[in-house]
């Protein structure tokens, strides 16, 4: 019973590979070293700024920032991963559209992929993730891989619906013979319906974003003005009612923050 438990953590959270060996796992994100500074420089300033203002202490704001710049780390990649994703949406729907182009010239399955990682080098350049999983793909084929399960491995591995949903669609129409240059197509509609409408709903939420980010930076903003002016209203001195004054305020600003991100961000 122990091994099948400890077999199970291993399927769930190894990072996967496709079947060349080569293929990226999309959720999980490595940071390299210049992203890794860049998110311990702006956990630690952030944080840093904020708890100097409400304690006027260097030494606890240097000590919270590094601890916070530490930290961030993970959600900093979580930020990166999801960036990642997007963008391989984005090539994808590239893909598609020169995979319709080459079906429409009357090429085969084999030539239209084929035809499409040349398309995406000259776009994106050899290092961009969807030119790998082309690249994948077409060393599958020269390995008698069928295209079909080339494409479900990588729908597996970057765990993005619409790619799966091709891939799904794909195998159908290979096994019942349906037209895949129409499939393709349709594919392709879907998928910048999609996106179009995530962008007009972003364009919506933007003004709120702006809003939020604001609210959050005003009661700096007050805190500093305030003692500026020699105002009696702020809470100055570290006694225990004080500080404990302080920390429930700098919780209920980050209660807020997340709450208010919560709302702002919809996924269609």
């Amino acid at each position: 019973m122990k091994k099948k438990k400890e077999k199970r953590v291993r399927e769930v959270y190894e990072p996967k590979k496709g079947l060349t060996g080569q293929g990226d796992d999309y959720h999980i994100y490595t940071m390299n070293g210049k992203e890794k500074v860049t998110a311990f420089l702006l956990g630690m300033a952030g944080t840093f700024v904020v708890v100097y203002l409400f304690f006027k202490s260097m030494l606890l704001g240097l000590a919270a920032g590094i601890a916070v710049g530490i930290l961030i780390q993970k959600y900093y990649a979580l930020h990166l991963c999801e960036k990642r994703k997007n963008t391989l949406l984005m090539q994808f729907r590239d893909m598609l559209e020169a995979l319709t182009s080459s079906y429409s010239s009357g090429k085969n399955t084999n030539g239209a992929f084929s035809d499409a990682y040349g398309d995406m080098i000259q776009i994106y350049g050899e290092n961009a993730d969807i030119v790998q999983e082309l690249k994948i793909i077409l060393m599958g084929i020269n390995s008698n891989i069928n295209i079909e399960t080339m494409l479900a491995d990588f729908a597996d591995r970057s765990e993005l619906n619409d790619i799966k949903s091709f891939a799904d669609v794909f195998e159908v129409s290979v096994k019942q013979g349906g037209n895949i240059k129409d499939i393709i197509s349709a594919t392709r509609d879907i998928i910048n319906d999609k996106i179009e409408i995530e962008m007009e709903i972003g364009t919506l939420l933007s003004g709120n974003k702006n809003e939020l980010n604001i609210m959050m930076i005003m009661p700096l903003i007050i805190i500093v003005s305030m003692e500026g002016l020699g105002s009696e209203m702020t809470v100055t001195g570290n006694s225990p009612l004080n500080i404990l004054i302080k920390i429930v305020a700098l919780g209920m600003f980050a209660a807020a923050y997340v709450l208010g991100k919560k709302i702002t961000t919809i996924k269609v």
